[in-house]
């Protein structure tokens, strides 16, 4: 019998991850077309985000709602560091640091920050801190992620 060759962009099994464990994301350029999609489907029509002469607003550019900048990492968390293993989102606790604008390239810095396995179905709830920064290394969010990963199967 030959064994299956490893599924290319498979997530992490809990057993994989040692608390105190650190990665980074790919980085991403946020674009017009990304904030515009955004506030469209969300309906966040606010004046800051759909007025580009808007005189009030408290940056410089053309902001990203911090719902977006959100989105887009957890993409890039899905697509890596989950994929395949992730069974839930359980909490997340947010805190938005800097502004984010069009043209800005973010990625995310992600520490292992706890580990607890189930009593039952080799499942973990495991927690994360996650910290996203932009092209100047500039922190603009930090959030801690918590989330039910499947086991490694038997």
């Amino acid at each position: 019998m030959t064994s299956q060759p490893p599924l290319l962009g498979q997530g992490f099994y809990w057993q994989d991850l040692k608390e105190g464990q650190r990665f980074h994301t790919f980085r991403r350029t946020v674009t017009e077309t990304d904030i515009v999609n955004f506030i469209s489907v969300t309906g966040m029509l606010e004046a800051i985000f759909i007025d580009t002469t808007y005189e009030h607003g408290a940056m410089r550019g053309r902001p990203a709602p911090g719902g977006l900048t959100y989105g887009l990492i957890e993409g890039m968390l899905m697509q890596t560091m989950v994929q395949g293993t992730g069974l839930a989102l359980l909490e997340v606790h947010k805190k938005m640091l800097a502004p984010v604008v069009a043209g800005d390239t973010i990625w995310a810095e992600v520490e292992v920050t706890g580990i607890k396995p189930t009593s039952k179905q080799n499942r973990a709830v495991v927690t994360s801190a996650i910290t996203v920064r932009k092209q100047d290394g500039t922190a603009v969010m930090e959030y801690t992620a918590v989330r039910l990963l499947a086991g490694r199967p038997a």
